[in-house]
């Protein structure tokens, strides 16, 4: 598959186009950078606008095959002769959100530019500067011009990113589908909660439950961690950060995974949720016929509907959830407490550890 390339790496191109035209006096339609991952980009440079003491161009977003919402976006870059003072200023301008939440990579008030991709930009257009043996100051800014609309589309309103879109990238480049993007941002979440005192953080797979939560409990589910499929790598981010206290929630059909030790559960790594269920059900005495349709199953709601006449769904429910809490819990090598609920659209609550109520009410404060 095709890889791609950072917003950052589109804006240290385009400063560094801008650059060389302010300070060369020639005009550049391709220019190349050297990222962190060590591949070259060479981009090409759009919507030129010289002036005698500054210079805007833009770089097209390339995402590769990764389904970004960045991608085709403008990522432009002005750079402007300063009057005085030495040094490069980088800061971001409309389109580039402003961060409003401490524990992030920038601190409150700055532009969400983060420091891979300003290194990067001051790097590029130094290398300019010493190219046109220039040694007084210049202000490079950011700018999209989509970027308020693009931001609605990605974590940035969960995150306290406000205004724009963040400039971002640790290696320069986008690989397609990239697990490491989902944990960083995992990662980002969990420093965030920490940052502002959170002892006690909700972790859940996704949205799955919504309404459920919101209307039994009245928590938002939103406000949650979204670990996605890698509980067991989130579990290890909040030790390492010293979480007292992690609330997992889900649904029955992501979350019965767990009972079998299972840490990351994407059904492409491991999918045994009816043998599982059948399993638990065993233990419990219900009839092999009974079980044998449990298999035949497409869903775990359509095989707790299965297993509803047996009158043995909470028992067997509770069973999944001590195994669920044992192996949660192992992971953690006894450094945090995990709390369990598990839910089903079609049967709501189906059962919860004994102090998940009480890290509700917490967390609800």
């Amino acid at each position: 598959m095709r890889y791609g390339f950072t917003t950052g790496s589109c804006a240290t191109a385009a400063a560094k186009a801008a650059a060389y035209m302010l300070l060369v006096g020639r005009e550049k339609n391709r220019i190349t950078i050297k990222t962190p991952k060590g591949i070259d980009f060479t981009a090409e440079i759009c919507s030129i606008r010289r002036e005698e003491q500054e210079v805007s161009c833009a770089v097209r977003k390339d995402g590769g095959d990764d389904p970004d919402v960045t991608t085709g976006a403008l990522i432009f870059a002005k750079v402007a002769l300063r009057e005085e003072g030495k040094g490069i200023g980088i800061e971001g301008g409309f389109g580039v959100g402003r961060v409003t939440r401490p524990g992030l990579d920038q601190p409150v008030g700055m532009a969400a530019i983060n420091s891979v991709p300003r290194k990067m930009i001051e790097r590029e257009v130094r290398e300019i500067c010493e190219l046109a043996d220039y040694h007084q100051g210049l202000d490079v800014e950011i700018f999209v011009p989509r970027g308020v609309e693009l931001a609605e589309k990605t974590f940035n309103p969960r995150l306290g990113i406000r205004g724009g879109i963040s400039i971002l990238g640790t290696t320069g480049i986008v690989e397609p589908m990239s697990s490491a993007a989902l944990l960083e941002t995992i990662r980002v979440e969990l420093r965030q909660r920490v940052a502002e005192g959170a002892s006690t953080v909700a972790i859940s797979p996704g949205n799955y439950g919504l309404n459920f939560l919101k209307e039994h409990y009245g928590y938002d589910l939103d406000q949650s961690v979204k670990c996605s499929n890698f509980i067991g790598d989130t579990i290890d981010m909040a030790r390492e950060m010293g979480v007292k206290r992690l609330l997992l929630t889900g649904h029955i059909g992501k979350l019965i995974k767990t009972a079998g030790g299972i840490m990351n559960t994407h059904s492409a790594e491991a999918d045994c949720r009816m043998e599982l269920m059948v399993a638990f059900a065993l233990r419990r005495g219900v009839s092999q016929e009974v079980l044998l349709s449990v298999l035949k199953a497409l869903t775990t709601e359509e095989a707790i509907e299965v297993l509803w006449d047996s009158g043995k769904v909470p028992e067997i429910m509770m069973d999944i959830l001590e195994k669920i809490c044992f192996y949660v819990t192992k992971r953690a090598k006894g450094e945090l407490v995990i709390e369990c609920m598990l839910y089903s659209n079609q049967f709501g609550e189906l059962a919860a550890s004994s102090g998940a109520k009480a890290c509700l009410e917490e967390l609800k404060k």
